[in-house]
């Protein structure tokens, strides 16, 4: 493992296709849409996977990050939130959306983050997922 502080984002290949279906549906044109998803912390993975073994911590590699980070407090500016995903809405003066009271604005300085993440699998539930791989 490269560092015992690393976390990422789950999702499953099912939940992936749906979202992406899904998003089609709801798509104007332009935006990103952006999943509500758990995070998870590398070392549960590593213990969900193979509890009796050893880690050994090697060091983070050049352009590794420790976390993940799916919408930056730069795009939160242009982001709103739905129930289960957020879209990016597009920069450009002529972009409008057709859906404006829907949607919820985003505080100052929101960033979407695998570390700072309100959902997150326990080892249980990663064992739970690994195994249907």
């Amino acid at each position: 493992m490269t560092d015992e502080r690393m976390t990422r984002f789950w999702i499953t290949l099912d939940q992936g296709v749906q979202f992406v279906i899904d998003s089609l549906g709801r798509m104007q044109g332009g935006e990103l849409f952006v999943p509500k998803i758990p995070s998870m912390k590398v070392t549960d993975l590593a213990q969900a996977i193979a509890p009796d073994c050893e880690i050994e911590v090697v060091g983070i590699r050049p352009g590794e990050k420790l976390h993940e980070s799916m919408i930056t407090e730069d795009d939160a500016r242009h982001t709103v939130e739905c129930e289960d995903y957020y879209i990016i809405q597009p920069q450009f003066p002529w972009w409008k959306s057709k859906n404006k009271a829907a949607f919820k604005r985003l505080p100052d300085n929101f960033r979407y983050t695998s570390d700072t993440n309100t959902q997150w699998l326990t080892i249980e539930e990663l064992r739970k997922l690994v195994e249907q791989i």
